[in-house]
């Protein structure tokens, strides 16, 4: 199937997951047979789960289709660093052939090596990164290599289980839970009740978007729920390296005709936020979630600068195109006082785990 198709087969899926209609009600069988299924596995995983001898805090999403988690990994492994934290981040590591032994950013930080998403993690935060679709795997093998780590970020392992956690983040986005049946009749990994068991429930929304419908916070508070939107930030010319502002670039040419492409889970709302930021976009190209735009696809476009989402940037090799600039994006959430919660919850989980050490001793 070529790019374009799976990217309208994408988008094909994602309208039927929208309502409740035939098609998806011809599905709800296997979407029936795919819950109990799964819920076994996660139980099963969930009765030996691993325990790392630190703090565990995992990012993911019941979902199908690019919530935003990659951002939210990158701002709370950013916090945790200016704290003084050492921390560690961990990643299926998606489109790689993962072997026997985990893959470290140390052998490779190119996302051939690691996968699109764990390479753009390692190259805005400079933390170290295992892939491993076995995470107690990439867990061991990282907490080898850099024994000074003292907390570990999993993105994307809300349904690893196998993997014992300490926090848990939900990130959604303007969708909700979208006609609520899990996959394949529905877009949903796991029932709408998953996100009550969350600590922390992050809604992703884009220039246009209304938020969902709240969830019930139970008697513990949880889960505890804020938005987040993305601005740009600043770009980088791949060809050259040379980084600007968002103003600076955006007063230069920002009003020249511009095209954006986009291999992402949702690539209108990377289009939408250019164009909230006053962009003139004349073309836009979508391909599918992690795999970009081919060269020749970026050739097709007309002149001009072409903006590119960081997540694809990484699998571009030179020489680049020089109309490619990498779009930076930074996240604004609507209660900025979350992650000194987050933090003061982790140190409470360090604590608890240094005890537990102690009495073993």
């Amino acid at each position: 199937m070529s790019p374009a198709a799976r990217r309208r087969a994408e988008d094909r899926l994602q309208d039927i997951w929208r309502a409740r209609g035939p098609a998806s009600a011809l599905l709800t069988p296997l979407s029936w047979l795919y819950g109990r299924l799964s819920a076994r596995r996660m139980a099963r995983q969930a009765a030996q789960a691993w325990r790392a001898p630190v703090p565990v805090v995992v990012i993911g999403n019941i979902l199908v289709g690019g919530t935003g988690k990659t951002p939210v990994t990158a701002a709370v492994c950013h916090f945790l660093q200016a704290r003084g934290w050492r921390p560690g981040i961990l990643s299926r590591g998606y489109g790689t052939r993962p072997g026997a032994a985990p893959r470290l950013s140390d052998q490779a930080a190119d996302s051939a090596h690691l996968g699109d998403e764990p390479a753009l993690l390692h190259a805005i935060t400079g933390a170290p990164v295992a892939v491993h679709p076995r995470r107690s795997l990439a867990a061991t093998a990282l907490l080898r290599a850099h024994p000074d780590i003292d907390v570990l970020i999993a993105d994307d392992g809300l349904q690893h289980t196998a993997l014992a956690r300490d926090v848990e983040i939900i990130v959604q986005d303007a969708r909700g839970i979208g006609n609520g049946r899990l996959l394949p009749a529905g877009p949903l990994r796991e029932p709408p009740d998953r996100r009550l068991r969350a600590d922390w429930l992050i809604t992703q929304l884009g220039p246009a978007d209304a938020p969902p419908a709240a969830v019930p916070v139970g008697a513990d508070g949880k889960p505890r729920q804020l938005a987040l939107r993305l601005l740009p930030d600043a770009l980088t010319h791949l060809a050259s390296g040379r980084r600007q502002d968002w103003a600076d670039w955006s007063a230069a040419q920002g009003q020249t005709p511009c095209s954006a492409a986009a291999g992402i889970g949702q690539p209108q709302r990377f289009f939408a936020m250019l164009r909230q930021a006053g962009l003139n976009l004349v073309r836009t190209l979508s391909s599918p979630d992690h795999q970009a735009p081919s060269p020749d696809d970026l050739r097709s476009l007309p002149p001009g600068p072409i903006l590119i989402t960081a997540k694809d940037a990484v699998k571009y090799a030179p020489p680049h195109d020089p109309r490619l600039w990498s779009v930076h994006a930074a996240p604004v959430f609507s209660d900025p006082a979350w992650l000194d919660a987050l933090e003061a919850g982790l140190r409470s989980h360090r604590a608890a785990l240094q005890h537990k050490r102690d009495a073993r001793h």
